[in-house]
């Protein structure tokens, strides 16, 4: 991975070239009670963790869908909370509302409103990429661009769009998934050590 601190932006030429990389780890699927526990159990011994949500995508004025995926993920391990199975419990409230876990994402403020409609719980620890981003004059800060800018790599944004309400999860929604909230982290990773006041809500 490289970071190009005198570079404020990517060509599209450019990022063609750069290599496609996806989260490599181990996925977990939370959806019953004993997969929430295990996940609560690890998530809760983590200092820093990738976050992002996706909900099911609406092509209807005014149709607005609650969230259906909840992301975090670490190096290793990313863990999709399906909201609809398991819902937003007490014990994974205490892991968003907890100021000793950095939670790291792009445009995270609309996902954290979304998910205290969901159940209220006191936001502490988060880090939006875009702030970061703009304290560095960095020109293009969404997710994609600032994987290729900061990672030099591109990631897909293929499934984006896809129904994230459906009974079965694809394959390629998983990954699609994890890899957005384990890059959210790398990138927080590779750009701290060039922030000298990082804002943590």
């Amino acid at each position: 991975m490289q970071i190009f601190p005198d570079i404020r932006s990517v060509s599209s030429e450019d990022a063609e070239h750069l290599p496609l990389i996806s989260f490599t780890g181990t996925i977990h699927i939370v959806t019953s009670h004993e997969q929430m526990q295990h996940a609560i159990s690890y998530l809760s011994n983590c200092t820093k963790l990738g976050f992002d949500t996706e909900t099911r995508p609406s092509f209807k004025k005014g149709l607005v869908y609650p969230i259906s995926l909840l992301q975090l993920s670490d190096n290793h391990h990313a863990f999709l909370f399906r909201i609809q199975y398991c819902g937003l419990p007490k014990e994974l409230c205490s892991i968003l509302a907890s100021a000793n876990i950095i939670k790291v994402g792009a445009a995270i403020h609309d996902d954290v409103l979304a998910l205290q409609k969901i159940q209220k719980f006191k936001a502490q620890g988060f880090i939006d990429l875009q702030t970061i981003a703009k304290q560095l004059e960095i020109e293009n800060f969404g997710l994609k661009k600032l994987a290729q800018l900061v990672l030099g790599i591109r990631i897909s944004k293929r499934q984006q769009l896809s129904n994230w309400d459906s009974t079965t999860l694809t394959d390629s929604q998983c990954q699609y998934a994890a890899t957005d909230a384990w890059v959210s982290l790398q990138i927080y990773n590779a750009l701290a050590p060039y922030l000298h006041d990082t804002h943590i809500s």
